[in-house]
């Protein structure tokens, strides 16, 4: 707390008040029955908020969730080229089938994952030998097989997936190294030749914030724009660290929509060590609403997907040993942190279980012109990602300067909503934040009111 100057009144004559304030915004798992919907919150934005889903559990709660929530689907694995064409020329199609049958039935949209990658190829691909003239064929046939069978049905595809090294350089590939770089040109071009209507995407991971990969990124897509290949939008993936969501995440995809695309993040999960505790998944919860706020404040960020929305789908701890708990929802299908992180972002509110998270408003030190005073933000059974707090005063009293919030006056209303560094309020925990004021003749209790 800053030290001031006292005027020398008496400790008889300072005011002090007590008042209970209802802390707003991400909480731990409230009734999730009485929520908005995530996806009727990102409708009302513009935005998509979408899952990635495995065909098979589509039924029971999983189905109700992934029907209920979210307003796209992205097949995890069934459009994959080993999956829906393991051997040459023949074709399954019965998860993918689903998975659009499932989407067309919910009022859904099906984002189409993955046309040309390096991984999950049938063996009669990659094991095969191949002329330049052949490779070429073969990537042409199945793209417009593929592409031509969900015509019209599926709003997007990620055509390409993961073109680049990280220091920017392109991957080395069947498909790079078998028709160069322009592979994905060509691929571009059969896509919209089967499709014109959907949205093509080049989609990689480590792109999130300015860095040499997706600045690579960035120039391969502004080149193909130049050439006038078919290209509408870039795919972030976001398989993201607990902690460490990019600062520069806006400024990165501000940048791409400036060259005239959309972009979309597309396979977003946030991993911890485990075991998860409240501290982690109150800062999983920031981490969440972090990326869904960059993606809100530019108007050419479609949306959001998560890769997967529940722990028991995710492919995190078969890959990531020791890590997991990376979803909004844990293996019983109860919302975490994350979830309300989320639909806070999207322009919702979730309010804690009563009386789990306060705030206690105080006057800490008073003279005859000013005052200052602290706010104490405490939680007990759930958990905040971020707070704001506010009420208003009863006697034209101003305040002057703050500090660990941002606060705002408008007449005698307060505002005052949590620092970059400070939102997180894990259960068990507290913040505190200071302001300085003017007051004259009194300095009553503000009337409390919910921010």
């Amino acid at each position: 707390m800053r030290s001031l100057k006292r005027s020398g009144l008496s400790p008889a004559s300072l005011l002090t008040g007590i008042a209970a304030l209802a802390a707003l915004l991400v909480a731990a798992p409230a009734a999730h029955a009485a929520d908005t919907p995530l996806r009727d919150l990102a409708a009302a934005k513009g935005k998509v908020i979408g899952t990635a889903v495995t065909g098979s559990k589509l039924t029971g709660t999983y189905g109700d969730i992934a029907g209920a929530q979210f307003n796209s689907l992205t097949p995890g694995n069934a459009m994959k080229w080993g999956s829906v064409e393991p051997t040459q020329g023949t074709y399954n199609w019965t998860e993918a089938d689903q998975i659009v049958a499932f989407a067309q039935a919910h009022n859904q949209q099906v984002r189409g994952h993955t046309l040309v990658w390096h991984s999950q190829n049938p063996s009669w691909l990659t094991n095969g030998t191949w002329t330049p003239a052949q490779l070429g064929t073969l990537l042409q046939n199945h793209i417009t097989t593929e592409v031509t069978r969900y015509k019209g049905k599926l709003a997007a595809w990620d055509v390409v997936n993961e073109p680049f090294n990280e220091d920017g350089t392109y991957r080395s590939t069947l498909w790079y190294n078998g028709l160069g770089s322009d592979y994905i040109a060509q691929a571009l071009t059969a896509a919209h030749t089967a499709d014109p209507s959907a949205k093509l995407y080049i989609n990689d991971y480590n792109v999130e914030g300015v860095n040499a990969k997706s600045t690579a990124l960035y120039n391969l897509v502004k080149s193909l724009k130049d050439r006038g290949v078919p290209i509408d939008g870039v795919g972030l993936q976001a398989h993201l660290v607990l902690g460490q969501v990019p600062s520069t995440l806006q400024q990165n995809i501000q940048r791409f929509a400036d060259l005239g695309v959309d972009v979309a993040i597309t396979e977003l999960d946030i991993r911890m060590q485990l075991p998860a505790t409240d501290a982690k998944l109150t800062q999983q919860a920031a981490d969440y609403k972090a990326v869904l706020d960059a993606c809100v404040a530019v108007t050419r960020c479609a949306g959001v997907t998560v890769w997967g929305f529940t722990d028991s789908d995710s492919w995190i701890p078969d890959v990531f040993s020791g890590y997991g708990a990376a979803t909004p929802y844990d293996e019983n299908y109860t919302p975490k942190p994350a979830y309300h992180a989320i639909a806070t972002a999207l322009g919702g509110t979730s309010t804690p279980p009563t009386g789990a998270c306060t705030a206690t408003y105080g006057v800490t030190s008073q003279w005859n012109a000013g005052f200052t005073g602290q706010v104490r933000i405490a939680c007990s059974g759930a958990s905040l990602a971020s707070w704001k707090v506010s009420w208003t005063y009863g006697a034209g009293q101003q305040i002057t300067q703050a500090w660990n919030a941002t606060c705002t006056q408008s007449g005698t209303a307060v505002s005052c909503a949590n620092a970059s560094y400070n939102g997180t309020v894990p259960n068990g925990g507290s913040v505190t934040f200071g302001f300085n004021a003017s007051w004259s003749g009194s300095n009553p209790v503000p009337t409390v009111t919910l921010g």
